[in-house]
């Protein structure tokens, strides 16, 4: 099969494509430069395939959650593109997509974005024996001295969210992480490992039903809340 996979929700920018057997990508860490890079991205990466766009069976998506722009962006050009090639859309969660970015088997995984605004976007999941990623629990946004872990005898913490509140989270957990880098982001390469599985289910879906998940309305803090009132 041929997917093309496209992940923006955070500072990542990032496109995959699979080709039959193989998986090539293109990432580069550019805040809002993501517009810009995404499309010659996959340009590039099916002119080095030899794939035409009309050669795409579908076209996966990193959905969120993230940032607001950078998931209402990746979202639309899936959709954009889902459209005109007449293909699905398989949306991901950029949680689940950044979950294995996670070096060990033998632990439990926190993936977890910093949402700004003194809060994390959050899931845990754990790798099965097949080599799929079982959720443990919902994805959800919340400060995060206030987040709520399932039991587990070993964590592993991948995400930003790591970088910004380590010791709070540490102190969530309960226990050292066996593995912890706050400088992971959601990669396309995961979004279509993720999508390829999802895509062979039958839960491809028609574009306009492929929308982002943002796990709040509320996207800025108003000048009182940034004291500048």
């Amino acid at each position: 099969m041929n997917l093309l996979a496209i992940e923006t929700s955070t500072e990542a920018c990032s496109v995959a494509l699979v080709h039959g057997e193989e998986v090539i990508a293109r990432s580069e860490l550019a805040p809002r430069r993501h517009a810009e890079l995404v499309l010659p991205m996959a340009d590039a990466l099916l002119a080095e395939a030899g794939v035409g766009r009309h050669a795409l069976d579908a076209i996966a998506v990193g959905r969120g959650p993230g940032a607001f722009t950078g998931v209402r962006l990746g979202v639309a050009l899936a959709q954009g593109m889902a459209l005109a090639l007449d293909v699905p859309v398989v949306p991901v969660s950029s949680l689940a997509a950044l979950a294995l970015e996670a070096p060990r088997e033998d632990a439990a995984i926190l993936a977890v974005i910093d949402a700004r605004m003194g809060e994390v976007y959050a899931a845990c999941y754990r790798r099965g024996d097949d080599g799929t990623l079982q959720p443990l629990d919902t994805e959800r946004v919340c400060a995060p001295e206030a987040l709520v872990l399932p039991a587990a005898e070993a964590w592993q913490v991948v995400g930003s969210g790591w970088a910004a509140y380590a010791e709070i989270l540490r102190e969530r957990l309960g226990v050292e992480p066996l593995a912890a880098d706050g400088a992971c982001y959601p990669q396309a390469r995961h979004v279509a490992e993720l999508a390829v599985r999802e895509f062979r289910a039958g839960r491809a879906l028609p574009p306009e039903q492929a929308l982002p998940v943002y796990l709040r309305d509320k996207v800025a803090l108003t000048l009182v809340e940034r004291g500048k009132a």
